[in-house]
């Protein structure tokens, strides 16, 4: 008896430890919860009632469980830089930021210089971990960031004018002077893409497998990388343009214009989604914010503009010039403008974004791309004299999702990761302004009025249905050929009552309605028509 008291004893504490634990964590629980609950009072099944309360309880303890997992998985908090007194963050330097950090950041930061080749484009791999650089006479090269180790660097002896990743580090794709071109990790030419002619700008959409292009002509391409096919190929109808970016939200391919048009398209749709007048100027820039609500454009005439996509409304508007922009994950703005870069951020999360972090390159550098890395406080310069990098504080995500990006991951997760992205492939048909459409149910359309030819038609027909039903022969006089045609006559009444209560036909009158007979005024009426 004593030991089992001790037993329960215990039970006790360890039952009271862990409810302390989920009171603990009940707050952070909230956001795991997968909406509201079902209304359980309102039920008057009791079986119906039992199932839900068991999956109610069920969810409140996934929910439970992730708040736990989070507790101790995701240690790592962002941080920023913050001043003291009358210090302004702006004017903290790279130098007195690296004299701060540990060994591995002080690393990071880097000026590669290369004069001849240039100016030059970058990207990053979804991890953060490869970095894909091409200059404008030719030169390729790819760098894992983490070792700092060059993995491939070759020479394509052709105007080079974008690059970009395709679903992981092992393809890339190549915007050459003539055709887009996609190469292996070992820099083996694997596709020449003549179909999409000169392109001046790509995007890839890693859920769909999707490479987007838009060419010196102005037509847009879709082409499904994993098969090969043409999804669509479009003329924009506004004329040359090399700014193209995609909505992280949803997918939508955007494109500045140099009528200060901003385009939005998808690829099942011949003409654009949006049509926006954002400037009244060519746009330079474009950039999505990670949760896809929010749009930076910036335009020729020297304003850079903030919009909130659900509304297409201006929630800001800035004097300022800038030639590339991008977000990070953490929703800083970086903005290049000649050798300048500034990092803006928004630190009450009201869209009023304010200077952050000022960069200035050596004296003559044209800043041609900004890209934050992911997950790394870090943004990569691409410029006229090579690549650079610098930190930036408090703009990557600290706690990365294996099942997304890994940077660590061997070459069997890479394996099984694309066979499931391919298995899980997205079709053209799911991009859409809003997504969260797909899934639900379609509310049922009106029915179309019909025309009066049809509607005469199909009243013919009930009727000579009507008129072929035959009556079972009565006797003691009940089946008399005037009874017969008596009820016949009722028959197709009736099928001509319930055919127009269903189609909504009025009967029309057989004679024209007399219309009430107004008083005229004295002067007209001497023109009032005279009773007989």
């Amino acid at each position: 008896m004593v030991v089992r008291r001790e037993n329960m004893e215990t039970e006790n504490i360890n039952i009271g430890i862990k409810q302390e634990n989920l009171e603990e964590l009940d707050p952070k629980a909230k956001k795991y919860l997968r909406g509201d609950g079902a209304n359980l009072e309102v039920l008057r099944d009791k079986r119906l009632k039992g199932q839900l309360s068991v999956k109610e309880k069920l969810y409140g303890q996934s929910a439970k469980a992730a708040a736990m997992a989070e507790k101790w998985l995701l240690p790592t908090e962002h941080g920023y830089l913050e001043a003291e007194g009358l210090e302004k963050t702006w004017r903290i330097k790279q130098e007195t930021i690296l004299q701060e950090v540990d060994i591995i950041s002080s690393r990071k930061p880097f000026d590669m210089v290369l004069k001849d080749l240039g100016p030059y484009r970058l990207d990053y791999t979804l991890s953060g971990r490869y970095m894909l650089v091409g200059g404008r006479k030719g030169h390729l090269a790819m760098i894992d960031m983490i070792t700092m180790d060059l993995i491939k660097e070759f020479q394509v002896r052709e105007t080079v004018r974008d690059v970009v990743f395709l679903h992981n580090e092992q393809f890339f794709a190549v915007a050459q002077k003539r055709y887009p071109y996609i190469y292996n990790r070992h820099g083996t030419e694997i596709h020449c893409l003549k179909e999409h002619g000169a392109p001046l700008k790509l995007q890839f959409l890693d859920k769909q497998f999707l490479l987007v292009s838009i060419n010196k002509f102005g037509q847009l391409h879709y082409q499904d990388v994993s098969t090969g096919e043409i999804v669509g190929n479009y003329r924009t109808g506004l004329g040359r343009t090399d700014v193209m970016e995609t909505n992280p939200y949803n997918a939508i391919i955007s494109l500045g214009h140099a009528g200060g048009k901003v385009t939005m398209w998808k690829p099942t749709s011949p003409k654009p989604l949006v049509t926006m007048l954002c400037h009244h100027g060519p746009i330079t820039a474009l950039a999505f914010h990670c949760n896809g609500h929010l749009m930076a454009t910036a335009g020729i005439d020297r304003k850079i503009k903030l919009w909130d996509i659900r509304k297409f409304q201006v929630l800001r508007s800035y004097s300022s010039y800038a030639q590339s922009m991008d977000f990070s994950q953490k929703g800083l703005l970086a903005l290049s403008n000649g050798s300048q870069v500034q990092i803006w951020r928004d630190p009450v999360g009201s869209h009023d974004y304010g200077r952050y972090m000022n960069h200035s390159m050596v004296k003559g550098y044209q800043i041609g791309k900004v890209c934050f890395r992911p997950y790394e406080d870090v943004l990569g310069i691409g410029h006229s004299m090579g690549i650079s990098s610098i930190l930036v504080p408090g703009s990557g995500e600290p706690n990365f999702d294996s099942w997304v990006a890994n940077p660590y991951e061997t070459k069997k997760q890479r394996r099984e990761k694309e066979v499931h992205s391919l298995l899980d492939k997205l079709q053209p048909e799911t991009i859409m302004l809003d997504p969260s459409k797909i899934g639900t149910v379609r509310p049922p359309r009106k029915k179309e009025r019909l025309s009066r030819k049809e509607v005469e038609a199909e009243l013919d027909e009930t009727v000579q249905k009507a008129k072929c039903v035959t009556f079972k022969n009565k006797t003691k006089g009940r089946s008399k050929p005037s009874k017969k045609a008596k009820k016949k006559e009722e028959v197709v009444l009736n099928a001509k009552r319930s055919f127009r209560e269903l189609h909504q036909v009025e009967e029309r009158p057989l004679k024209k309605q007399k219309v009430d007979e107004v008083e005229l005024p004295k002067s007209l009426q001497r023109f009032a028509r005279k009773k007989l």
